[in-house]
């Protein structure tokens, strides 16, 4: 009977660590459901909607100027913050804040992205804390899933002009 029991609960424990290790690797590599908080990427994302985000861009250099990311915040490793690519390495960004009236820029360094929210008078991004280093992404939002008025693929940024070309 003993045996029996034991049996039974090392089946159990070795079920459990089985499917957590896969639980794990899909929420690592694959993606995951994130709910986003604070105002800094309204219009695009309001406090408390929910999105999922994909891993897997990540981790084959696959982001782009335009896209949403999740990523550990520079100024607070605990948290992750959601915001917009603005620029690459190399690009050339535009570091002051809108209602300045002389334009600072600067170019993105090596291995680093440029951050900034949607809310562009509303939003602790890149403009505050600099580029951001590409091994702090977590991941790419490509679909909001709440609230479901606006379930689908999210829209491009309302601040384009930011995007610089040369």
């Amino acid at each position: 009977m003993l045996r029996h029991a034991l049996g039974k609960a090392l089946r159990f424990l070795g079920y459990t660590v089985q499917y957590g290790c896969m639980a794990h690797c899909a929420f690592e590599y694959l993606g995951g459901i994130v709910v986003c908080s604070g105002p800094s990427m309204e219009p695009t994302i309001q406090n408390s909607d929910i999105v999922f985000s994909e891993n897997l861009s990540r981790h084959f250099y696959c982001i782009r100027k335009g896209d949403i990311v999740i990523v550990k915040s520079p100024n607070d490793p605990k948290s992750n913050i959601c915001k917009r690519v603005i620029g690459l390495e190399g690009d050339k960004v535009c570091t002051s804040n809108p209602s300045d009236f002389l334009k600072s820029h600067s170019y993105v360094p090596k291995g680093h992205v440029w951050l900034e929210g949607d809310n562009l008078r509303n939003s602790t991004d890149s403009r505050c804390y600099g580029p951001v280093p590409y091994g702090l992404i977590r991941g790419r939002i490509c679909l909001k899933i709440w609230p479901l008025n606006d379930f689908g693929f999210l829209r491009a940024s309302p601040n384009g002009h930011r995007f610089l070309d040369d």
